[in-house]
């Protein structure tokens, strides 16, 4: 550690082993005075300070060796045990968090001296977290269903295992289509689904319709939009607002997830087009927000109504599975398609792949190496957007109440005009 204004290292070494431990002492102190238990804890602000110091004492005396820091913390270890084995037969307590966070007092001047400051700052937020998130880690573990872990695990799965096994070499000489690429494509898109699921869960569990709109945008508009129209079905007439309102933010923060996919797979197409998603998500999430606040329910008619479903988890390897299956599907597809017909050909098959799941078809697109301008995928991009915008209307009008009609046509048709004018500037 260098000298700040010629102050001796040993001091400035000293006041941050005072600060560090003083401040997790205070940290237990303040769980102490919270407690409702009457056993006595190990300690508080002053006993882990003066752990702080005896270590910092012990290892500067021989530094080299560091016989005295060690026989230090065999006797600290010994004063814990003890304190444990009342705790333990006198009290029926099994907790050893205080005795774990005093040991890493212990090490905190070993860390200063030893790594950057940045480290050992790193360390003591990382403590002070954990220290205060009990109840929340508590409350975490109260809303987790039985198979959190094991989707979890799927995750890990097919994301850390599964992917780099894959071969980055080409199926076909001519196409630029991998294992790994086709893998990649759909990794990154279980991870969104999966994240969007988790935040809506843990996160915004009762922030209802506003966040299954926004973050189901983030996964699927497409499939948000089925799932709350049907929902919107059941639902009383006081919420058609703010289920179409949902409906159009969903295909608002689709715009965001086109510029995700971009900055991931094209960094060109990104630069390109990134202002153009920007605009568009701002217009059409506004409109969402004017539809779902205008006429707004009474506290008193939302109070005995559930009308968001947080608990299905999104990430299933059939899923995954039919999302690969889709981009190699669209890959091939796009690949003809301009190789026979150019880029009117590409349009025609843009308009039509609207009707289905547009992410594999644009992720294709902005991974493939194609023999035509950036301007084309760009164009065909945004013409698949709108394509898709006039089925979710469809879906909208079709599976939704008629109640919903008027206000999804406004939306709806506020959102593919822009998507018009993109288009025909692309």
């Amino acid at each position: 550690m260098e000298q700040i204004l010629n102050i001796p290292q040993n001091y400035i070494q000293l006041f941050l082993v005072v600060l560090y431990s003083l401040v997790i002492g205070l940290s237990q102190r303040k769980l102490r005075l919270k407690s409702e238990e009457k056993d006595p804890f190990f300690g508080s602000d002053r006993t882990f300070t003066l752990i702080g110091i005896l270590s910092y004492i012990l290892y500067i005396i021989d530094p080299d060796t560091k016989v005295f820091w060690g026989c230090g913390g065999v006797v600290l270890a010994i004063l814990l045990g003890f304190n444990y084995y009342f705790k333990l037969y006198h009290l029926r307590r099994y907790g050893i968090t205080t005795i774990v966070i005093a040991f890493i007092t212990y090490c905190i001047p070993a860390l200063i001296i030893m790594q950057p400051i940045e480290f050992s700052l790193l360390v003591l937020v990382i403590v002070l977290l954990l220290t205060e998130m009990k109840e929340t880690f508590i409350s975490f573990a109260n809303r987790m269903n039985n198979d959190e872990f094991m989707t979890l695990a799927k995750f890990i799965i097919i994301a850390g295992i599964v992917l780099p096994l894959l071969s980055a070499e080409r199926f076909i000489d001519y196409i630029d289509l991998t294992p790994r690429k086709i893998w990649l494509a759909t990794v990154i898109i279980s991870g969104m689904s999966y994240i969007s699921y988790l935040l809506q869960k843990f996160v915004f569990r009762r922030s209802g319709l506003l966040v299954a709109g926004i973050l189901g945008g983030l996964y699927s508009s497409t499939a948000t939009t089925v799932v709350l129209s049907r929902k919107s079905k059941k639902a009383p007439q006081c919420l058609c607002y703010r289920y179409s309102g949902a409906i159009i933010m969903a295909t608002g923060m689709m715009f965001i997830r086109i510029m995700v996919l971009l900055l991931i797979f094209n960094i060109d197409l990104f630069l390109q087009a990134w202002y153009y998603c920007i605009v568009l998500s701002l217009i059409v999430t506004g409109v969402g927000a004017a539809t779902y606040y205008y006429k707004s329910p009474s506290p008193e008619q939302l109070q005995n109504y559930n009308s968001v479903d947080n608990d299905k988890n999104p990430l299933e390897f059939k899923v995954s599975l039919i999302f690969a299956l889709l981009f190699v599907l669209f890959s091939l597809a796009t690949h003809y398609t301009v190789q026979e017909f150019g880029v009117k050909g590409l349009k025609i098959l843009s308009f039509i792949v609207g009707g289905t799941d547009i992410t594999p078809f644009i992720i294709s697109l902005f991974q493939g190496s194609y023999q035509i301008a950036a301007s084309a995928v760009i164009s065909a991009t945004f013409l698949a957007i709108l394509s898709n915008n006039l089925v979710k209307l469809a879906y909208g009008l079709a599976l939704g109440p008629k109640m919903n009609r008027k206000p999804l046509m406004v939306g709806f048709s506020i959102a593919c005009f822009a998507t018009l004018i993109v288009f025909l500037l692309t």
